[in-house]
């Protein structure tokens, strides 16, 4: 089952089409175990409430050897609950070198079945990490339109949409002789729950894209504005919360529980 296949079929058979992401931050802890513990708690916890996991690599690379030891031990927690692991790293880079990060992070022990990617050093980078996700049954999250204020300086005159194009015409020989419905493509989109106004665009310009959505919670976005980013049935998108499910409370790993059953909930009640 691809990462795709995955996300689709937990989301029906869930009623879920949330992506909790695991952002631990070393401030917060006693130490580097205490981060561990609390970071795989909340994992387990909210695992019934999520379509995947999103780990966001900045944080596990922070603590160095140990962190990569961490960042394995969470993705193999989350195979074991059958939770899709998507990382969040935003690599991009030329030749060997973006061949080397898809290696490193779309295949072996602490990567993910999916990786958000950043085409801003042209389009033709986007190909190591497409094939080696094809190769492994994973998917690729290019950045299409993020969620942060500062992404206008340039995402905004038209590039957004350029970039949205290019996401379709590297999901079109998937699709070819066959309906979108059975399944989504291996190369997804980061669209920002931020732009809600923005959402029916890139979901008809992207129509075989799962799209990921952060900014859930802690950055402002709501899940009432986000339904136009799916496709009938309540398929198609991931919203993605981090802060506001981790740290809903401090360290409470039961306040992680009852944010995500919650955000869960505001989906579906929106989604019907």
């Amino acid at each position: 089952m691809t990462f795709a296949q995955a996300v689709t079929e937990r989301t029906r058979r869930l009623q879920t089409r949330l992506c909790v992401g695991l952002d631990p931050q070393l401030g917060r802890y006693r130490d580097a175990g205490h981060l561990r513990t609390h970071t795989l708690d909340v994992l387990e916890a909210t695992a019934p409430f999520a379509a995947c996991v999103k780990p966001q690599l900045a944080f596990y690379e922070a603590l160095g050897l140990e962190g990569l030891q961490i960042l394995e031990e969470v993705c193999a927690a989350a195979r074991t609950l059958g939770l899709p692991v998507l990382l969040d790293g935003k690599r991009g880079d030329i030749g060997s070198t973006a061949q080397a990060y898809a290696q490193g992070w779309l295949s072996g022990r602490h990567a993910g079945a999916a990786l958000t990617v950043n085409p801003f050093l042209g389009f033709e980078t986007l190909t190591p990490f497409v094939e080696t996700a094809r190769a492994n049954g994973g998917a690729v999250f290019v950045l299409v339109k993020t969620s942060n204020p500062g992404q206008a300086d340039l995402q905004g005159s038209g590039a957004s949409e350029r970039i949205a194009v290019e996401v379709a015409r590297l999901n079109a020989p998937e699709g070819a002789g066959r309906e979108p419905e059975p399944g989504y493509a291996s190369v997804g989109a980061v669209v920002g729950a931020t732009h809600p106004q923005e959402l029916a665009l890139y979901r008809s310009l992207m129509p075989r894209a799962l799209l990921l959505l952060p900014g859930l919670g802690a950055q402002g976005a709501a899940a009432r504005d986000l339904a136009d980013a799916f496709d009938p049935g309540g398929v198609g998108a991931l919203a993605s919360a981090s802060r506001g499910v981790q740290y809903a409370a401090g360290l409470d790993v039961q306040a992680s529980v009852a944010a995500a059953r919650s955000f869960r909930d505001e989906l579906n009640s929106v989604l019907g």
